[in-house]
């Protein structure tokens, strides 16, 4: 017991320098693991214990956070047992109790156990405990003491586990804006831009440090005047007026190297409680992909619209002929009319299937019927039907003995080789179509080839894209540029591949690929 006399007036010499401590811990350690160790030493070097731990309690119960000269087995066994269910829900003062009558027991009667609750705000965040051999003698002026320095070093801990917290909201909010697809600008009150995320730096071509800082106006510029009010507009008409007063703007960005970048922007104003302007948030859409969309759609209602009116136009006026009662036809002149009715009804029944599916590869893709397929026979079959169309034009077909049967959709594949030939036939007005076949190792290649003025190299990128027609193709033949499309798509369902030879002998040659 001689002990204690001599450790409590030490106590009340020393409590100032360790509440000093804990105070410069409170303002320059942020780091809660260094903390809670900083405190934990204090604490035994204080109590003059000979171990001791800070169990936390968490939402999902209580939890070892630091520990000193306790043996691995002791902690080993406590850490799972603060982790039980019935653990989690003790107070402070029951978790005092447990650890005591823990420590007594484990210690054989040697040790007993001191705790200083942990509580900020009201709530009890923690519990430092500290093993030693001599029993809990204070007075009430040393429990006062006792409890003034577990205050202090509970806002120490409080304050880094809100640093922690806040730490990791940073973490998470900038993977969220360089993860985002969107150009993301953070602008201050001012309309200068304080950060700028990856995707804006990715299309717009220059660095951070190249962004940041600037006015929002020198790196939103405009290539002509925009579709609504630009931000500079709305502030200067009284933008914004509420928190939701979101702004959305769309144009073409000119950006350090070109070509301009379609965008659309929305301005989303962040205001204080007060109702004056902090940040504004500015998210910056490449909508390129919906441009060409719109684009693409009145592509197809020109193109359609015209073919679409070319045969039923021809079929009206050759049926209202031939049905005059004023005239009388020979059969010569019916036959004709007729097979003009035929063939135009043929071209517009063409381009309906052509359009469906070129639906049905929007929606999802083309389905396929697979069996054994001769290219070869497939090449025959569409030559002899085009010869009594086109007499003249010479079409042959060149393919090497014992060409390998594929597997694929026959009418499919059929489809793909009359589109080819269809096209060399509207593009060469005399000479030889050949549709010639190579077989390799892991492949077959069929080509058809023509004698006609070939394709200009600024059309080659494009002569596969939907409703894709060259200008002299608009001015010389009809379709409405969806052939070569739907053969693309058809090779490509088959696993192939499709491309136009860049330099033939002559004309133009367009191959394709499937695997054997």
């Amino acid at each position: 017991m001689s002990i204690i006399p001599s450790m409590l007036p030490d106590f009340r010499v020393r409590q100032r320098d360790y509440l000093l401590e804990i105070s410069r811990a409170l303002t320059q350690e942020l780091d809660l693991e260094k903390l809670l160790a900083r405190i934990l030493r204090i604490s035994i070097e204080m109590l003059a214990g000979q171990a001791g731990l800070i169990a936390l309690k968490l939402p999902d119960g209580w939890r070892v956070a630091s520990a000193h000269g306790i043996a691995p087995a002791f902690l080993s066994y406590l850490t799972p047992l603060l982790a039980e269910e019935k653990v989690r829900e003790l107070d402070v003062n029951e978790l005092n109790r447990m650890l005591k009558e823990l420590t007594y027991t484990a210690s054989m009667g040697l040790l007993n156990g001191t705790g200083l609750p942990l509580a900020t705000h009201g709530q009890v965040i923690g519990v430092i405990f500290i093993f030693r051999n001599y029993p809990d003698l204070f007075t009430p002026n040393d429990r006062v003491l006792l409890q003034s320095f577990a205050d202090q070093a509970a806002i120490a801990v409080f304050n880094a586990q809100l640093y922690g917290q806040i730490t990791y909201e940073k973490k998470r909010l900038d993977a969220l804006l360089d993860s985002a697809a969107d150009g993301i600008l953070i602008l201050d009150a001012q309309m200068n831009i304080e950060r700028c995320n990856e995707a804006f730096k990715k299309f717009y071509g220059l660095d951070d440090d190249e962004v940041t800082g600037k006015p929002h106006n020198e790196v939103i510029k405009w290539k002509k005047p925009p579709q609504g009010n630009t931000l500079e507009e709305a502030v200067t008409n009284g933008w914004p007026l509420t928190p939701n007063a979101t702004l959305y703007v769309e144009g073409d960005l000119e950006r350090p190297l070109p070509p301009p970048l379609p965008v659309g922007i929305t301005y989303a104003p962040l205001l204080s409680e007060e109702g004056k302007l902090r940040n504004i948030i500015v998210s910056v859409r490449d909508i390129t992909h919906f441009r060409n969309a719109d684009e693409i759609k009145a592509t197809f209602i020109s193109i359609v619209s015209h073919e679409l009116r070319t045969p039923v136009a021809l079929i009206k006026g050759y049926a209202s002929t031939l049905r005059r009662n004023d005239a009388r036809w020979d059969k010569h002149t019916i036959n004709d009319s007729l097979a003009v009715i035929e063939e135009e009804a043929d071209r517009l029944s063409k381009m309906i299937d052509d359009l469906l599916d070129a639906s049905r590869l929007q929606a999802g893709g083309l389905s396929l019927n697979h069996a054994d397929v001769s290219l070869p026979n497939l090449a025959s079959r569409v030559i002899e039907r085009f010869t009594s169309q086109s007499p003249k034009h010479k079409l042959i077909a060149d393919f090497p003995q014992k060409f390998p049967v594929i597997l694929g959709d026959e009418n499919r594949l059929e489809q793909v080789i009359s589109n080819l030939v269809s096209n060399a036939l509207k593009y060469t007005p005399n000479g030889e179509i050949k549709i010639s076949g190579t077989a390799r190792p892991d492949q077959v290649i069929l080509c058809v080839s023509d004698e006609g003025p070939g394709i200009e190299a600024k059309d080659l990128p494009h002569i596969f894209d939907r409703f894709y027609r060259s200008t002299n193709a608009v001015k010389q033949t009809k379709g409405a540029g969806l052939g070569l499309y739907l053969a693309r798509a058809i090779v490509e369902a088959h696993g192939g591949h499709i491309w136009a030879d860049p330099a033939p002998d002559s004309g133009a040659r367009i191959c394709f690929s499937l695997p054997r």
